[in-house]
């Protein structure tokens, strides 16, 4: 696999996880090299990458072999075997990939896991998370978890702020959050004006400390 200006992914595992991420970033244009010990998933992911490469085992040598450290993103997406979760992403990080990601099954793994050196994701939690909160909110369409419990997260306009402009509702004085798109109808907003008034049917995106933004749906 050869090295482009746009980023390089490896993905190592064929799990659902895994074999999901890979062909979404494939479907997305990516160059994506995959690893897998399964050769029918090998042959069934072919059909979104040239670079599949069938591995009984993930030692260093095998790892090189594929070309896997030129990438510089990889996710290792085995979660059930802890040890080889461990050791493969240890082996990448000596490697010298620039950003190793790791999925986690319990905290305790994904505890070694970032003591590596690795960014980690826990699929599992965070699907039961996003779920959770769309059942719990009428309000609440999606969100994106970042780091330190900040949050990007889209809402529906409530009836209680249709009509006010951006600078009447006050959000980021009392709720110390910033709307950064707005979607209205057939158009998105990213410079927003704070003569702006909401309509009914409108969805703010809005960045900030989770506790913030739930404040913010509690009051409306």
């Amino acid at each position: 696999m050869k090295k482009k200006q746009e980023t390089t992914y490896g993905i190592i595992g064929l799990g659902r996880f895994g074999g999901a991420l890979a062909v979404t970033l494939a479907k997305a244009n990516k160059e994506v090299l995959v690893i897998d010990r399964d050769e029918d998933k090998i042959k069934e992911i072919r059909q979104y990458t040239d670079y599949a490469f069938v591995a009984e085992n993930l030692s260093m040598e095998t790892l090189q072999e594929t070309g896997i450290q030129n990438c510089d993103v990889v996710i290792v997406c085995i979660g059930i075997k802890v040890d080889e979760s461990i050791l493969t992403t240890m082996r990448l990080i000596e490697m010298g990939v620039p950003r190793v990601i790791a999925k986690a099954t319990s905290l305790e793994q994904g505890a070694v896991l970032k003591k590596l050196g690795a960014e980690v994701v826990y699929p599992e939690s965070d699907m039961a998370v996003r779920l959770g909160k769309k059942l719990l909110s009428g309000n609440f369409l999606d969100y994106v978890a970042l780091f330190d419990g900040v949050e990007i997260r889209q809402l529906h306009v409530p009836d209680s702020l249709v009509g006010r402009s951006i600078e009447e509702t006050k959000i980021r004085q009392r709720y110390k959050l910033n709307i950064i798109a707005i979607e209205s109808g057939d158009e998105t907003f990213i410079e927003i004006m704070p003569d702006y008034r909401l309509k009914s049917g409108d969805i703010i995106v809005v960045i900030g400390r989770a506790d913030n933004i739930d404040a913010l749906e509690n009051d409306v």
